[in-house]
């Protein structure tokens, strides 16, 4: 099985969907156009993963479960390693070269395993070997607000016989909520023959004791993402990486991909919704010269889109879901029910070839309504 190669990006992904804000009315290239139902509507521009939360409050929670914005003057802030200077007028702040805001390769810096700077242990090196990611899950409860100051744990263990697990988790730092979680699984690619590689003993002997038998998002089979074709509801063709998009290894990276999913999605739902779920499964690696093209397809049709419900769904929703019966007559009908229900979509990214397209990333996205008051100001 083909897979994508992302030495480095993993947390970046985990760490802006964690991000997300209302910002999605700008215009795309004028190139590329989203086709919907046999027509074409102008695409949403999705220049940051922090678009699609709704916005963050101009004053923190005030009742102790989140940090204050200061209201008098600090002399030196040690989560962002900022200080005052120039006779308490400047401010001067220490920064550290990252990697996507990196925390894995932060973990394997710590542990000595480190040879080549991007991961790879010296066993690794000695074999050619490189990371690549097979598959990730992203699981969002809350959004954090500005000035928010996070924690992030990770940690991996075995996957199978030649696999390996990362995980991570979110969480405030002040309340110690749970943001968001999320795991991974990598395998092993011989850097010259671009071939998946079983693990080497001496490998396995670097890894195993930093391995943790505990999952930030337990899982007793995965869910199987279907393939799209071009009768999907929704896609946008035309795509092409920029050289910005490109990580070190000249392949696009993950938080890209994400973006070209989420510019087929329906507008209503952006404004509305935000980003709860993400299951990407990597397929081949994709390069600056690939031309892309998004496919999207609702996993039901959006039945409850400004307000409307579609009238035969009320009849077989009744008739077909005895068990949420009670719970449309107590929460006010069916389309306050409708409303609350996961919105969830398929996804497929494609390289347009000659012969036939290539799969690159196989999606699903899940997207709850927004809150309209801080979760934790109770």
């Amino acid at each position: 099985m083909a897979v994508t190669n992302f030495t480095c990006s993993a947390s970046s992904f985990l760490v802006r969907c964690c991000s997300m804000k209302d910002n999605h009315h700008d215009q795309l290239n004028s190139n590329n156009s989203i086709r919907m139902n046999g027509s074409y509507r102008s695409p949403i521009k999705v220049e940051s993963l922090s678009q699609t939360a709704e916005a963050a409050p101009t004053t923190l929670v005030e009742n102790g479960l989140r940090q204050n914005i200061p209201t008098k003057k600090q002399l030196v802030d040690p989560h962002r390693q900022g200080l005052i200077v120039e006779g308490g007028v400047g401010y001067r702040q220490t920064v550290v070269i990252r990697s996507y805001e990196e925390t894995a390769l932060n973990h394997v810096w710590m542990s000595g395993l480190l040879s080549d700077g991007f991961g790879a242990t010296h066993g690794m090196m000695r074999n050619d070997l490189i990371w690549v990611v097979s598959r990730m899950q992203v699981l969002i409860d809350y959004y954090p607000i500005w000035g928010e100051v996070l924690e992030i744990d990770t940690w991996v263990g075995a996957s199978g016989k030649n696999g390996m697990r990362r995980d991570w988790l979110i969480r405030s730092q002040a309340t110690g909520h749970i943001f968001a979680r999320a795991t991974s699984t990598w395998v092993m690619m011989n850097s010259k023959t671009r071939r998946l590689s079983k693990m080497p003993e001496e490998v396995r002997d670097e890894l195993t004791p930093w391995f943790i038998e505990k999952q930030a998002i337990k899982e007793d089979a995965p869910e199987k993402i279907i393939k799209l074709n071009k009768e999907a509801k929704y896609m946008n063709s035309n795509l092409k990486p920029k050289r910005s998009d490109l990580d070190m290894n000249q392949h696009v990276n993950n938080v890209k991909y994400l973006r070209w999913m989420l510019e087929t999605i329906p507008d209503q739902i952006l404004e509305s919704h935000q980003l709860s779920g993400i299951t990407l499964e990597y397929r081949r690696e994709c390069g600056s010269s690939d031309i892309v093209q998004s496919l999207c397809e609702p996993e039901e049709d959006e039945i409850v889109l400004n307000g409307m419900v579609e009238p035969d769904y009320c009849t077989n929703l009744l008739n077909g879901l005895s068990f949420v019966k009670s719970d449309i007559i107590n929460g006010g009908g069916v389309l306050s029910y409708l409303e609350q229900r996961p919105i969830r979509y398929t996804h497929l990214l494609q390289a347009k070839g000659e012969k036939q397209n290539e799969e690159i990333v196989r999606g699903k996205t899940t997207w709850k309504r927004k809150f309209t008051t801080c979760p934790f100001s109770t």
